[in-house]
């Protein structure tokens, strides 16, 4: 069967809210998950979007999906794009549903004059490195990745 990538439309955000639930059970961070669908079409289809989405599906059935919103790079001046999740049910891994996904995240980025696509691997799923290294894709490794959220965000948007 022939698995067809598509941008995602309003009525398709329970199906990714879904997806979001079993990346989180397979990453182990359900209790970080907080979304509701009006949260996700807001940040999706409102007024402005903060993200796009594209959705993997085969015989009309979704199978993955990724998730990007776009990023400036102070020192080149110019636009990037930032892969939040790329996610493929287990079930259909290892048949080119994943490369279809990123060459989909990759594919609005030259036309849109975008300088790079950027994304984070945990560090346990060697799985997903070696995805990615196979992509051409290296880590980079003289940064690392700080989040700021909850109380602590909370309590610095006091200050």
């Amino acid at each position: 069967m022939t698995v067809e990538i598509r941008p995602a439309e309003p009525a398709d955000v329970p199906v990714i809210a879904e997806l979001i639930w079993q990346l989180a059970r397979f990453e182990k961070l359900e209790k970080e998950v907080v979304l509701t669908e009006e949260l996700l079409k807001a940040g999706l289809f409102g007024n402005r979007p903060y993200a796009e989405a594209v959705l993997a599906e085969e015989g009309g059935e979704p199978i993955g999906f990724a998730l990007f919103f776009h990023t400036f790079s102070t020192f080149l001046a110019r636009p990037g794009l930032y892969l939040e999740d790329l996610f493929v049910l287990p079930e259909h891994r290892r048949r080119g549903v994943g490369r279809a996904l990123l060459g989909r995240f990759a594919r609005p980025a030259v036309p849109r004059g975008r300088a790079r696509l950027e994304w984070a691997l945990l560090n346990w799923s060697k799985e997903a490195r070696r995805f990615c290294r196979r992509r051409g894709a290296h880590p980079n490794s003289e940064w690392t990745v700080y989040r700021l959220a909850g109380e602590a965000l909370q309590t610095l948007a006091r200050e």
